[in-house]
């Protein structure tokens, strides 16, 4: 979709920031060490470190979703899955359930999920009702799995999405560049870190102008 600088308003728009999590992206972690490959976090996080501080230089808020499992969650559909290894990700209290190489700051907001979806049995949809928010702007792991399941979710909620191609990750290139068109055709817009920093100094700018007499 073609990109609207309206819809990215600081004062309306939040920057999600899924999963970056140890077992999702740390080379020892649990997703690494049952054979994905996790090098194409290491490529990205420069560009969501830039984002998260140009955020928070131009006053956007900043969610951090975080995946916990635990048996209270932990569902025979669940736990079926990759014959069974979903069940040891991310368990409650571990250091792969720690957020990877990101740390949350006083202001911003952390949301706990136990599924795909950021929505799902979460709060996150009262969080983002609270903060008056109208767009997501997509961030974080993986880019085909828990990224594009939030993502497509909120767009079924009425907020536009931005998702950023060059600040998520995937454990396959293929699959990255698949949920970026899918997205872009049907669910939202995608933009790069430079695109949409770009355009909140241009607002800056333009609301520090001098009103001509």
């Amino acid at each position: 979709m073609k990109f609207k600088e309206s819809q990215v308003e600081p004062h309306k728009t939040v920057l999600i920031v899924v999963d970056v999590q140890n077992d999702f992206c740390h080379p020892e972690g649990a997703c690494a060490r049952r054979g994905n490959d996790v090098s194409g976090v290491k490529v990205m996080m420069p560009k969501l470190h830039k984002l998260i501080e140009g955020a928070r230089k131009h006053g956007v808020k900043i969610i951090y979703i975080q995946t916990f499992h635990e048996e209270a969650t932990d569902s025979s559909a669940w736990t079926a899955r990759s014959d069974g290894r979903s069940g040891e990700v991310c368990r409650t209290g571990t250091w792969g359930a720690d957020f990877y190489e990101v740390s949350p700051q006083p202001g911003d907001i952390i949301v706990n999920k136990h599924r795909y979806s950021a929505f799902i049995n979460t709060r996150l949809d009262s969080v983002l009702r609270t903060l008056k928010a109208e767009t997501l702007v997509m961030t974080g792991v993986s880019t085909n799995v828990c990224v594009e399941s939030t993502a497509r979710h909120g767009y079924m909620l009425d907020y536009n999405i931005i998702f950023m191609k060059d600040a998520c990750a995937s454990y396959s290139k293929q699959a990255h560049e698949m949920t970026l068109e899918n997205i872009d055709q049907y669910f939202g817009t995608v933009l790069g870190v430079d695109d949409l920093l770009q355009a909140w100094e241009r607002m800056k700018a333009s609301v520090a102008e001098p009103i001509a007499h």
